[in-house]
Formats: structure tokens, C-alpha cells, sequence
């Protein structure tokens, strides 16, 4: 049986969606999602274009 009025020794200092500089777990997560949108954007460049993501940028 557990006594409810018990609490946790253990603390979250850190918030996972803060932003956060260095080589840190919230870090990656935004660069993660960051790079998800990129990714996004450049597929749906090409499809709505109908030319490659460089090419519609004047690169190639």
C-alpha cells in the first residue's frame, strides 16, 4: 500500500519544449521539428510549382 501524502524526491528541471542553446535535449527536439517544417515547405514547393526546390529558387 502507498501512502498518498507522500511526495517525490525527484524534480523535472528542465522543460523539454524550452528553448534551449547547445547540444541539449530541448535543443535537438526544436531542431527536429524545425527541420520536419523545412522539409515540409520543400515538398510542397515542388508539388505546388511543379520544379525541383532548386530550380524554383533560380539555383540550378
Amino acid at each position: 500500500m502507498t501512502n498518498a501524502t507522500k511526495t517525490s524526491t525527484t524534480s523535472v528541471t528542465t522543460d523539454r519544449n524550452a528553448w534551449q542553446w547547445g547540444f541539449t535535449q530541448g535543443a535537438e527536439i526544436w531542431n527536429g521539428r524545425l527541420a520536419m517544417f523545412g522539409f515540409l515547405a520543400a515538398a510542397l514547393i515542388e508539388i505546388f510549382s511543379g520544379q525541383g526546390f532548386l530550380h524554383f529558387w533560380g539555383i540550378l
